[in-house]
């Protein structure tokens, strides 16, 4: 292992800027802390790491003992700390690390390693410069993967200045990275002596970059999340750096419950001062609201990017200036995006990158990846998987960095209101030859999915009519997937018997052949008719009071039998669909529902034999008494087949109507914001 003297060592002639600097949290460290920095533990190396021929063959777990299986499972595991990460080191401020005596603490996290990969593909960075002001006795180990996950060490920096502080670091070289990787250190404190490591950041030189430092206007959009919103502007006026690169922040406020209203609200105006643009309009959706800050930024010509900000999310602040740093070295503009933690679950990521497969017209997490991956069980060096540089189609809205020149281009958001329109916008890059990066290090904490379900609600409607749309727009000719996905979901819901929802499936074919002008002109009031449609459906009349219903007869209780094949559940739901329609069940009359269902088993199966069920929110906060319409039923499954016939019949005219709408330009929508009737005081 090579070793560095640092009070040796002399500065190249390159002038370096740090794009990523090391940080650790401040507060909530309990949630967050294995995002940041981890005690260090013995590596764990997975056979199919090793050898990616071993995942080539299946393994027969009906030929497997139970000691081969016992073994397995000990195989895969990973190994725990023993202690605390309170016991290894402490956290002294935002920049700033002690690692206790005789400890070993990782910063191999999803915060603060180094995603060399990206940079290597993305940018014309060849070396990167690790530095920081280190203090105490001990050693400071660098590492380098690949995108296969291995990894190798790729210096050392001893460390002997007990009692004053010293400047340290090191170079390293972009090499080995074409398929991804990471650049990251542990540092190991003396037996008798603590490691302080401060200022720690990892730079790239100056030279490489492709114009200044640029600037950004951030879009907030809000809709009755007050409080929320206003913690996110604390946020980003708290960050010292982000003010530093800061244009404005357009505040966008929608709802009735007015950010401008809350305690505390005009001290952070005041404060922020010209970097503070409030604006009032009639709620046009996510896509309006973040369109409307798209189309300021664009409209003042002084911003490098736009970043979309979800109202409610937590922001990691290094995040924002990670992002810009990154796009002001890109080779030529990119969309750069960060992934989602959950709210719920700090430690959890949702995703970190996703592509739209054209085939099935459903979006699926890049690289053969996984959804929900929790840093605090598998950690960035033990997921090799997680070491490959995964490719995006699009980035989540929660967080996106759009250039001003890629806006200017290709236009703003599709007035779809939500759903669907951060998907078509990465497409639409894509096919103006503008790519879409989700960088590691860069992410938000937002709430989970797992408390929603569309499917159930007036949101329905957006995701199933703007999932169409989006498809038209980037695929000229259907597939079977698209007969096959309308009637499913249709199915499905019917079995469910949310009839509302098969009701809104309709409305969507309707209004989808009604062309693209006639989504634009409906963005601010189509909400209204939606919410109308749902009425006299018995899953649409929810309650919050549990004993408003009678009491079932009995409680649902899922199957914990063997999990069947896949195949095998395809043809259970077909034959439950199958039943559904030529059942002649009717609970419409009952007096007393059949089952109990709660929310984490409210699908197909648990349906199958009843007429009647009362069923939790997935929320969790209401209950609905779902009652069986057979003929209903029916008449609304033939309807569906009908429309997505009509559907597919037009689909080629329709495909080159919306592709050929100007609906998403900046014209369009100066003249939607410019509208009085969609302006508010």
């Amino acid at each position: 292992m090579p070793r560095t003297n640092p009070l040796q060592s002399q500065s190249p002639a390159p002038q370096w800027q740090a794009v990523s600097r090391v940080v650790y949290p401040v507060l909530d460290q309990d949630l967050t802390m294995p995002l940041y920095a981890i005690e260090w533990t013995r590596p764990h190396m997975g056979e199919g790491t090793l050898d990616p021929h071993k995942d080539f063959v299946s393994l027969d777990f009906a030929q497997m003992t139970k000691t081969e299986f016992r073994s397995l499972l000990e195989d895969t595991a990973h190994a725990q700390p023993a202690d605390g990460a309170h016991n290894v080191f402490r956290v002294n401020g935002r920049a700033s690390l002690t690692v206790l005596a005789g400890r070993h603490a990782s910063l191999c996290t999803f915060f603060n390693a180094f995603p060399a990969g990206y940079w290597r593909r993305w940018t014309s960075v060849d070396t990167v410069r690790f530095s920081a002001r280190v203090r105490g006795r001990g050693t400071i180990m660098l590492f380098r993967s690949s995108g296969r996950g291995l990894f190798e060490p790729a210096g050392t920096i001893d460390v002997h200045t007990p009692t004053r502080a010293t400047t340290v670091h090191a170079d390293l070289a972009m090499t080995g990275l074409m398929d991804g990787g990471f650049f990251w250190f542990d540092a190991k404190a003396g037996d008798s002596d603590d490691l302080t490591i401060e200022d720690a950041a990892w730079s790239v030189p100056v030279e490489a970059r492709c114009g200044g430092d640029g600037t950004l206007s951030i879009a907030i959009t809000t809709f009755n999340r007050a409080p929320y919103c206003l913690n996110q502007l604390r946020a980003i006026a708290a960050d010292a750096n982000v003010r530093g690169r800061l244009d404005t922040i357009y505040c966008t406020d929608q709802g009735t419950d007015l950010v401008r209203d809350e305690p505390g609200f005009a001290t952070v105006a005041k404060d922020l001062g010209s970097q503070l643009t409030y604006l009032r309009q009639r709620n046009m959706g996510g896509s309006g609201g973040f369109a409307r800050g798209m189309y300021e930024t664009v409209k003042a010509g002084k911003s490098d990017y736009t970043l979309l900000l979800d109202d409610d999310a937590i922001s990691e602040p290094e995040s924002i200036m990670r992002a810009v740093q990154f796009a002001d070295y890109c080779t030529r503009p990119t969309i750069v995006g960060g992934g989602m933690f959950h709210l719920d679950n700090r430690t959890m990521l949702y995703t970190l990158g996703e592509r739209y497969n054209r085939a099935s017209y459903w979006t699926q997490p890049a690289a053969g990846l996984e959804y929900n991956h929790d840093f605090a069980t598998q950690p960035l060096r033990d997921s090799p998987k997680l070491h490959r540089r995964a490719d995006s189609d699009f980035n989540g809205w929660w967080m996106c960095l759009i250039p001003t020149q890629i806006m200017r281009e290709i236009g703003l958001a599709q007035p779809l209101f939500i759903k669907f329109d951060d998907v078509d916008y990465g497409l639409r890059a894509e096919d103006h030859g503008y790519h879409t990066v989700c960088l590691p290090g860069v992410a938000v904490w937002h709430q989970a999915w797992h408390a929603k379900d569309p499917s159930r609600t007036w949101e329905g409607y957006y995701l199933y009519r703007n999932h169409w749309i989006c498809s038209l727009l980037h695929c000229t000719k259907p597939s079977w997937h698209f007969l096959y996905g309308m009637l499913f979901d249709d199915a499905k819901a019917g079995v469910e018997l949310v009839y509302s929802a098969m009701h809104l499936h309709h409305l969507a074919l309707r209004d989808i052949m009604r062309g693209p002008d006639y989504i634009a002109d409906t963005l601010a009031t189509k909400l209204g008719d939606v919410r109308k449609a749902r009425e006299g459906f018995p899953d649409s009349a929810t309650t919050r009071n549990r004993d408003d219903f009678p009491t079932p007869k009995a409680e649902y209780i899922a199957n914990m039998k063997p999990r069947p094949s896949m195949i095998d559940v395809r043809l259970q739901a077909m034959k439950t669909i199958a039943k559904a329609f030529v059942s002649r069940g009717n609970g419409m009359r009952d007096t007393q529902p059949d089952l109990l269902i709660p929310s984490r088993d409210a699908s197909w199966p648990a349906y199958a034999s009843v007429n009647s069920a009362v069923v939790t929110s997935p929320d969790g906060d209401s209950v609905a008494w779902l009652r069986r319409d057979s003929k209903l039923y029916r008449q609304q499954t033939m309807r569906g087949l009908f429309l997505a016939k009509e559907l597919l019949k037009r689909w080629e005219s329709l495909a080159k109507e919306y592709q050929n709408s100007d609906m998403a330009s900046f014209e369009a929508w100066a003249k939607v914001f410019e509208d009085p009737a969609n302006q508010l005081q």
